[in-house]
């Protein structure tokens, strides 16, 4: 029975050594983690200001820009209204004209036909 507790003794030796060393190991790890984190945490800082600082003035001019462009899309079809109203009425006139001269021309040729037909 000694030899056997030796071997325990031994194996449990060995387990506690090889536990202390994985411990270690991870420890190391866990740090290195916690110093990569804080320079992580440390430059999303440092962008989120520059972000902050520079945005601000963009989202500025790019709203004083679509107002700008507001404006012009809005005299624009003021514009486009007028000339669509205006060609709407010129294609008017131009139908009337247009009918009455076809329906002059069916008339002349319904006459001129009857005239020779007879």
């Amino acid at each position: 029975m000694e030899m056997s507790q030796i071997a325990l003794n031994q194996g449990l030796t060995f387990l506690t050594w090889a536990t202390g060393i994985v411990i270690i190991v991870v420890a190391g790890f866990l740090v290195k983690l916690l110093i990569d984190l804080s320079a992580l945490a440390k430059n999303l800082n440092e962008t989120s200001i520059i972000v902050n600082t520079e945005l601000k003035p963009t989202l500025k001019e790019l709203n004083q820009t679509l107002n700008s462009i507001n404006e012009i899309v809005k005299s624009t079809d003021k514009g486009v209204g007028d000339f669509k109203y205006a060609v709407g009425k010129f294609f008017d006139k131009t139908k009337i004209i247009s009918g009455t001269i076809f329906g002059g021309l069916i008339k002349g040729f319904t006459t001129a036909y009857n005239l020779f037909k007879k």
